[in-house]
């Protein structure tokens, strides 16, 4: 059994797979597998897979015709041996020590989910990459301790991803997490995530970052403007689950209607403009619902998120106004604090402080003189 298995799903992506085997063999933790799904791809794809796994007997190749990324991870999930599974989109790639820090953390703490920070980032005109630090979460406090978010409904409210970490193996099959299968539909990492979130008891954030997340592949699924309810239905896929599970249901509603407005949004931005309305208009009407129905909290929201809610309710139009204002003020909070973050890492480095220190010497000296020549005069 390997340490860690990896999970890669794999849809034409020819331009970056190399980088991400080249990532992923290159790895300090020798002992792990890497289970790489070919999900009926047409690009060149396939011809990379088998060039590495001929050199690399650690590399497994499932082949089969496009069934979907819920069909695609579900398939590498049940193929893994490993005690603890990672899982790596294709056109990103990681740290060369990131599974060996994972995995000895998971192992000495007993962990059943382990998540560490990240960077995004994208390649500019001249084709040098800018990376953006992500934070799980703004909450220092939810660092370096064993989180149960069942108990700590405000860990959901974490960043919403599922490879910047590892599971134990024994935890998915014992709770039977797995990937929603649509044919077709995307985000259905969305469902995966709550699910470990709702069975972890001993969930751990990890403030440093090793995997790095490309944005600004054009053929991502997030790019997609014409997948209008993929998101829609991914959330109905998971008010489903919290009904066959009482026991989260009665804790998580408010906090999944959370989760579910966040990512309306961002669904409302990326949808193409002639789909626009129609979105606007069952965004709307699913939240009118869930108001009716009394699942919605007030206090798992900011107040300027709850009166956008309020507007939602009531007037889609005026809501689509205010929402684009509030947008712009988060964004500038967002790069003020990103700006102050920059700041804070520079002045704590080795080189600004031997920098500063040379630069005082002389005014110390100047100093000096200067009090040297008045005491004389």
């Amino acid at each position: 059994m390997a340490k860690v298995s990896v999970v890669v799903p794999i849809y034409n992506v020819e331009s970056y797979l190399a980088e991400c085997l080249d990532s992923l063999t290159g790895q300090t933790l020798q002992d792990m597998e890497f289970v790489c799904v070919n999900d009926g791809s047409t690009d060149g794809s396939p011809e990379i897979l088998k060039r590495y796994a001929a050199k690399d007997p650690r590399i497994r190749i499932l082949d089969g015709p496009n069934g979907g990324y819920g069909r695609a991870m579900n398939r590498g999930l049940d193929a893994c041996t490993g005690e603890y599974v990672g899982i790596v989109e294709p056109d990103d790639y990681v740290k060369t020590d990131m599974y060996e820090k994972l995995y000895g953390l998971a192992k000495a703490k007993d962990l059943e989910v382990l998540k560490a920070d990240f960077y995004r980032f994208v390649t500019d005109p001249e084709g040098k990459r800018v990376f953006l630090y992500e934070s799980l979460t703004p909450e220092k406090s939810m660092y370096g301790r064993i989180l149960v978010p069942l108990e700590e409904p405000e860990v959901f409210k974490a960043v919403m991803n599922t490879w910047c970490g590892i599971y134990k193996r024994s935890f998915l099959e014992q709770h039977k997490i797995r990937h929603h299968e649509t044919p077709g539909a995307s985000f259905q990492d969305n469902g995966f995530w709550f699910q470990t979130f709702c069975y972890a008891k001993r969930l751990y954030f990890l403030d440093r970052p090793y995997y790095r997340n490309r944005r600004d592949n054009p053929n991502s699924s997030v790019h997609n403007r014409e997948k209008v309810f993929c998101m829609n239905e991914e959330y109905l896929w998971i008010r489903e689950f919290l009904r066959g599970h009482p026991e989260f249901e009665r804790r998580l509603l408010p906090i999944y209607n959370f989760r579910r407005y966040h990512n309306y949004v961002a669904s409302l931005y990326r949808v193409g403009e002639e789909y626009k309305d129609m979105y606007l208009e069952r965004f709307q009407k699913e939240f009118i619902q869930a108001d009716r129905d009394g699942e919605l909290e007030a206090s798992v929201f900011t107040p300027e998120e709850w009166e956008l809610v309020q507007i939602l309710l009531k007037d889609a139009r005026a809501y689509v106004y205010e929402e684009r204002i509030h947008r712009l003020r988060f964004e500038k909070d967002q790069e003020i604090g990103r700006l102050r973050r920059e700041l804070d890492n520079l002045e704590n480095s080795t080189s600004y402080k031997v920098g500063k220190a040379v630069m005082l010497l002389p005014c110390a000296v100047k100093e000096a003189v200067l009090r040297l020549k008045r005491k004389h005069e």
